[in-house]
């Protein structure tokens, strides 16, 4: 009998043990599993939170490159003629667009009755004037203009941009004509020596600041202007047919005034582009 119980408590403890131990394997696994799961939640939620920040930062950035003015765009003050300051010379174009792209470069075509003078313009630089420019010649304003004035001694330029061609110096106030605005000068070549270079495109203004329209020079021969015009660009084609210009001379109806005459090889714009920014 004795015998018998006690098997039976053996094996009762046994089953216990048995019961016990499963237990605490269950418990084990169970243990790694949420371990297992606590760790690929906490990656995740690592994982989120970078991206997360990489993308906000990547959105603040674009945001500031939007409405950053050096990032792509300028804004460019257009002053208007008042009604009694604009001549008979002057022609009402309207006004650029206020903001303006301040990347890539354009090329200027002038297309003369002695062939096409072009130029490299590099709106980094001047994109305000481009500005202005691209406006000017999708309004056909230099269409059919003569090239107003050549100086023969000293500065070495010829004068276009004048559509009435009554100009006689590069002072825009000089009884010259003009579009209804003016603009700041830009670009300005302080550090230069000489300022204005042979092959330099600048334009013209009153000797006041903010006074630069839609007359400019080509520099055929560096000349020591003081720095006050803005440099537009670079003649990459036709200098020769300025040369040839300049060869024949001038009538020296300017001598007392401003220097220089009407040319006497007469050249004649007769059209003017603008092509679009590349780059």
């Amino acid at each position: 009998m004795t015998s018998t119980r006690e098997r039976q408590r053996a094996a009762a403890r046994a089953r216990l043990e048995k019961e016990m131990a499963e237990r605490a394997a269950r418990a084990r696994r169970r243990r790694q599993t949420q371990s297992i799961v606590g760790a690929g939640a906490v990656l995740l939620l690592v994982v989120a939170g970078t991206v997360w920040l990489a993308t906000s930062l990547g959105g603040d950035d674009d945001s500031t490159d939007t409405a950053a003015p050096g990032a792509g765009n300028v804004q460019c003050a257009w002053t208007e003629l008042p009604a009694e300051q604009r001549s008979p010379q002057i022609k009402d174009v309207g006004l650029p667009a206020p903001q303006q792209a301040n990347t890539g470069t354009q090329t200027m075509t002038i297309d003369t009755n002695l062939g096409p003078i072009t130029a490299k313009v590099d709106r980094a630089a001047v994109p305000c004037t481009a500005a202005s420019f691209t406006h000017l010649a999708e309004k056909n304003f230099f269409d059919n203009s003569k090239c107003h004035r050549l100086v023969t001694e000293g500065i070495k330029v010829l004068q276009c941009g004048d559509p009435s061609a009554t100009g006689k110096g590069w002072r825009e106030t000089d009884g010259t004509g003009g579009p209804s605005y003016r603009l700041a000068e830009e670009n300005l070549p302080t550090d230069k020596r000489p300022p204005y270079p042979e092959g330099v495109i600048a334009m013209a203004n009153s000797g006041q600041p903010g006074s630069t329209g839609s007359q400019f020079f080509i520099v055929y021969g560096d000349s020591p202007l003081d720095p006050n015009y803005t440099v537009l660009g670079t003649i990459t084609g036709g200098m020769d047919i300025v040369k040839q210009v300049a060869a024949a001379g001038d009538d020296k109806a300017f001598a007392q005034q401003a220097g220089g005459g009407h040319p006497k090889k007469e050249i004649t714009i007769k059209k003017l582009a603008m092509s679009a920014p590349q780059g």
